[in-house]
């Protein structure tokens, strides 16, 4: 009788999203205003968290909108001190929050929404560069990521298991948006970069100028995931992205979308039932989103589902 109950209740629920969404939504018009945490403008987080916010006002009617800021360590920290309802992170510095280690002092209490999209580990040089592997990046120009990035993170996981110190390389620690601006303007020779595909930015800078990506093998990831979580996969880089005539070998990382565990138990609810319901709109201009599933969603660990998400996939799986 109380699966019968909650089902009912799901469908109802979804009845009501799609009422909102045609008429502008006023189910939390209440005149708080709430924040995505992004990234860099550049950036598919940004880009996902602009659209985003705009179907949770039409369909919920809240008063939302996307933060830039500087990636996923920074995504956490304004999510788990309440500056941001939502904020995109990486599996492995998810992990890292809620345990307290790494770039976090202390456990964050902050829970997961769905896991999004896989992120692809992108090392990014001129296609006539003379920089074939990661080991020859020793002494050269090479941007890590913003500080407090996820990025940064999974720079240094990856330099130090292919054997390059960070400290033999001048790392000028630029997001992604001055990154693509110092490529252009030749004043850095590579730089690292971890997102879905593809990033804006970097697809505007192949056009601008021809890239490549440098190959990150089996056994570096191996290595990276010896030692972190075990969180990351190998993959390739598809041919046509970006350019690119040859396919290379990297790594990916989950994405996630995470909330503070504090965070009212109906709007989470609600909020992933948007999630879902906007996924094909938000492809359109975001094509990381077309891969949200709702069969992989669930898979978030080490962090756990905050319980009005995890109630949300219980009511709604078919």
């Amino acid at each position: 009788m109380r699966r019968l109950v909650r089902m009912v209740a799901a469908l109802a629920a979804t009845v009501v999203l799609a009422a909102l969404a045609g008429c502008g939504g006023a189910q939390y018009a209440d005149g708080k205003s709430y924040r995505i945490a992004g990234g860099g403008t550049a950036g598919v987080y940004y880009a996902y968290g602009e659209r985003f916010a705009e179907e949770l006002h039409r369909g919920l009617g809240l008063d939302i909108s996307v933060s830039e800021t500087r990636g996923s360590v920074d995504n956490l920290l304004r999510v788990g001190s309440g500056d941001a309802l939502l904020g995109f992170a990486q599996g492995d510095t998810a992990a890292d929050a809620i345990a307290g280690v790494g770039a976090f002092d202390e456990p964050l209490p902050v829970r997961a929404v769905a896991r999004v999209y896989d992120e692809y580990v992108h090392i990014v040089v001129p296609a006539d560069s003379e920089i074939r592997g990661i080991a020859e990046l020793r002494g050269r120009r090479v941007s890590l990521g913003a500080l407090n990035s996820g990025v940064a993170v999974i720079a240094e996981r990856v330099l130090d298991s292919s054997g390059v110190p960070v400290d033999a390389l001048d790392n000028p620690a630029l997001g992604l948006d001055d990154s693509i601006r110092a490529m252009e303007a030749g004043e850095i020779d590579a730089f690292f970069w971890v997102g879905g595909l593809p990033t804006p930015g970097i697809e505007r800078l192949s056009e601008a100028m021809p890239v490549r990506m440098l190959s990150i093998g089996a056994d570096t990831v191996e290595a990276v995931n010896a030692g972190h979580a075990g969180v990351y996969r190998i993959a390739d880089f598809p041919i046509g992205a970006y350019g690119i005539e040859t396919s290379s070998e990297t790594m990916t990382v989950p994405n996630y979308l995470v909330t503070s565990e504090s965070a009212p138990h109906d709007l989470v609810y609600d909020v992933a039932g948007v999630l879902f319901a906007s996924r094909a709109s938000i492809a359109r201009s975001v094509p990381a989103a077309a891969f949200l599933d709702r069969r992989q969603a669930i898979f978030t660990e080490p962090m756990a589902l905050h319980p009005g998400a995890a109630d949300y996939y219980v009511d709604t799986r078919r």
